[in-house]
């Protein structure tokens, strides 16, 4: 069906909606991606060169979707991945959270999101709170303990980042607050794009670049780059303070960003419920192979002991059947999500959800299986060097 003017058809068109309707720089902050876009382009790249093996008759009248990650019930194997501050709609997290609640599904945020973890939890009870590694472990938990409070389910934490924010094509210029200096520099991009000012000035307010849920309520909320300072200050985590975390936490535990195997059986070491094989969407060490290259490696080498999750370059439901057929229990999206809801606010985040359902279950019927949960690597045509990783 061909896209209409309140929804469209793949997430293509809702990038392509989003560019049209943001500003230049906060479109480009979206895009983001390290020094020459190596990794990112990958990550996209990669699925394309995997093949299916359909079949065409006895093809199954229905098809299961439905999983469980972190203990949690999900209706399709999608989840939201964890975004950072949000200049994309008045709503926000708690716009994503409801339209990731209509679909059944299971939504990250960020610890330095800008909504409130109380008002992203009371729009969906699926949540799982994401830190990073920032401040001293009193901090860390009382964090994460606000978010346990607040209803989160699951705790992810985020180790996929070495600071590089280098971009060949150039960074977006990303002011610390919007102050009048801030607003002057961006008057010329936002005049070529009223409906976004609109949008914001309906709600009877500007962009937030404020990260509330890295303090306690009632606290100063910090700017995003003031606790970006933080976070680059302190220093990194060792395999014994991510121990010390998960045992603290004592529920669902996730690591983000593993791709490397020895990673991965570490994390089963230390207890951890699932992993997340990222490269921070290609927004990390860049020349990192795409992360669907490098699931088949760390499947091998921890099999069923862990949940394993992929997040990087899912852009439509095919791309979620290839990663479960090579070992992933689901899949997080960021950038997709991010298009739909500058497309449409919560309405384009639910048409994005909506086309990767419907994506999957077709993939599912041409393949003849009556479950994601069937799906293995038989499905698939690997080509010759497609993966990447150092086998061990």
């Amino acid at each position: 069906m061909a896209s209409t003017r309140d929804w469209f058809e793949t997430v293509a068109e809702a990038q392509r909606r989003a560019k049209r309707r943001l500003p230049k720089g906060v479109y480009l902050a979206l895009v983001a991606g390290a020094e020459a876009g190596v990794t990112m382009d990958d990550n996209v790249a990669a699925f394309a060169e995997l093949g299916f093996r359909p079949h065409v008759a006895d093809l199954p009248a229905a098809r299961e979707l439905a999983t469980t990650v972190m203990g949690q019930e999900v209706s399709f194997p999608v989840l939201i991945s964890p975004t950072g501050v949000q200049a994309v709609d008045p709503d926000g997290e708690v716009a994503v959270a409801r339209a990731a609640a209509g679909a059944g599904t299971a939504m990250g945020l960020s610890s330095f999101a800008s909504k409130p973890v109380e008002e992203v939890a009371a729009a969906n009870d699926k949540l799982f709170f994401q830190t990073y590694w920032v401040g001293d472990r009193d901090a860390i938990l009382a964090r994460a303990e606000r978010a346990r409070t607040a209803g989160a389910k699951g705790l992810i934490v985020t180790l996929d980042w070495v600071f590089d924010s280098r971009r060949d094509w150039g960074s977006p210029f990303i002011p610390d607050k919007l102050d009048l200096k801030a607003m002057a520099r961006y008057a010329p991009q936002v005049a070529l794009k009223p409906a976004y000012l609109l949008q914001w000035l309906k709600h009877g307010k500007l962009p937030d670049l404020g990260v509330p849920n890295l303090v306690a309520p009632g606290e100063q909320v910090p700017t995003f780059f003031g606790a970006y300072g933080q976070w680059m200050s302190t220093p990194l985590p060792t395999w014994q303070d991510l121990a010390w975390l998960r045992e603290q936490w004592g529920g669902p535990f996730m690591l983000k960003g593993i791709t490397h195997p020895d990673d991965a059986r570490r994390a089963v070491d230390i207890g951890a419920t699932a992993i997340s094989v990222s490269n921070h969407g290609g927004n990390n060490l860049d020349s990192t192979p795409a992360t669907i290259r490098l699931l088949p490696a760390v499947a091998d080498a921890v099999g069923n002991q862990i949940e394993i999750l992929l997040d990087g370059g899912i852009r439509r439901g095919s791309d979620v059947v290839k990663a479960l057929a090579l070992g992933a229990r689901a899949v997080m999206i960021g950038r997709a999500y991010l298009w739909g809801m500058a497309a449409g606010g919560e309405k384009g985040v639910a048409n994005v959800l909506a086309i990767l359902r419907s994506g999957i279950d077709e993939t599912l019927l041409g393949l003849g299986r009556t479950s994601i949960h069937e799906l293995s690597p038989d499905d698939l045509v690997v080509p010759e060097g497609f993966t990447r990783a150092v086998q061990k």
